[in-house]
């Protein structure tokens, strides 16, 4: 290719979102250390942090998802803003003049990869989960090609531009040395004792914690330690449930864990929504987990994520409203059970894509090679 390799990588709104996208920027300046790659993300979302973070250049659209109920005044100033944006994605693809625009979700992929579609440059997009997003559908009719983690998604998008990559994840997750027992030191635990890590995402999960909250006698009378990651929303109002009981020696209490790779090896079961990269990363480290789909989603999506390993014995399933009651008794009882995690973890490690991130890139690249 003569010309630089030049890339537009669009969409965020949630981590599930952004570690995939810069997972594949990263595998795309492996190949082409001299590419050029831009991403174009939502303004006040995470991704105009987390993007520069991971030393990349980003732009901001004005755009924003609609409000419910859909007959709602308020989604007026939605459209405005959508057709704002996709005017100005339509100058930023002018300026940078990328060979491939790149989608991975979210509100900004919608505007920038339309723009990008109808100034002539191919678009790829990235479907993570095992039921198509909205915004995805709508981009895959003129899509060149189409990454997806899961069979069946023919249901969604034209066969013949599907190409099975499976997930990118972060890959400090994936490539941690550390050991189990080194890994509960670092989090204050006693690095002999079964352990139970508790995540409920970056913003945290209310129904994990509730589950927690609600049981903390469980956590004193259990001879198994917990790592509890409560989410920033959630941090003071959980710290304080636990200062009111009492002294927890077995609890580590964390809005916000930096090293997951750590907490992952630290962790013999593990308690998790299930986002899509989420999910991706257990398989790859073969992580026993039990599942608790958020209800909050669009089209249950993260249910359907679930059961996609539930119906392989890879993973245990508790629905959301009978977390409180039911979860962490299931939790003591599945880690009590070598047998059972055993299974959990050698079911889990099949479903598995290695170097996802890699074979997308080649894909972007074969891509840019028709346009130029």
């Amino acid at each position: 290719m003569d010309k630089p390799l030049k890339i537009i990588i669009s969409g965020g709104g949630t981590g599930g979102h952004i570690f995939p996208a810069v997972s594949i920027a990263n595998a795309i300046m492996a190949k082409h250390p001299d590419a050029q790659i831009l991403f174009v993300g939502a303004k006040g979302r995470m991704e105009m942090q987390r993007v520069p973070q991971a030393g990349y250049k980003i732009e901001g659209l004005p755009v924003r998802g609609l409000i419910r109920p859909l007959y709602s005044p308020k989604n007026i100033g939605v459209a405005i803003d959508y057709l704002r944006s996709k005017h100005l994605a339509k100058k930023i693809v002018r300026t940078f003049k990328p060979q491939v625009a790149v989608g991975v979700g979210g509100y900004a992929s919608a505007a920038a990869l339309k723009a990008a579609e109808s100034l002539g440059v191919p678009c790829l997009i990235q479907e993570q989960n095992s039921y198509a997003g909205k915004t995805n559908k709508m981009l895959g009719d003129k899509a060149k090609k189409i990454c997806v983690a899961y069979d069946g998604m023919e249901r969604f998008f034209p066969a013949d531009k599907i190409v099975k990559t499976g997930n990118p994840v972060r890959q400090n997750v994936v490539n941690a040395t550390i050991t189990k027992e080194a890994a509960r030191q670092q989090f204050g635990l006693d690095p002999n004792k079964k352990t139970i890590l508790l995540v409920g995402g970056s913003l945290g999960a209310r129904t994990i914690n509730e589950s927690m909250k609600q049981h903390l006698d469980m956590v004193r009378d259990s001879d198994v330690q917990f790592i509890w990651q409560t989410g920033k929303y959630y941090n003071a109002e959980m710290n304080e449930a636990v200062k009111q009981f009492g002294e927890l020696p077995n609890l580590k209490v964390l809005d916000f864990i930096t090293d997951m790779g750590a907490a992952y090896k630290a962790a013999d079961l593990v308690i998790s929504r299930a986002g899509a990269s989420s999910i991706s990363e257990f398989c790859l480290i073969g992580k026993a987990v039990i599942l608790v789909p958020s209800p909050n989603v669009a089209e249950d999506h993260q249910t359907k994520n679930a059961m996609a390993l539930v119906n392989k014995d890879a993973a245990i399933y508790v629905k959301d409203a009978e977390a409180p009651d039911t979860l962490l008794k299931k939790a003591l009882d599945t880690v009590a059970d070598d047998a059972k995690l055993a299974q959990l973890s050698e079911n889990i490690k099949k479903l598995g894509f290695k170097n996802s991130a890699d074979i997308i890139a080649d894909e972007v690249i074969k891509l840019a090679a028709t346009k130029a």
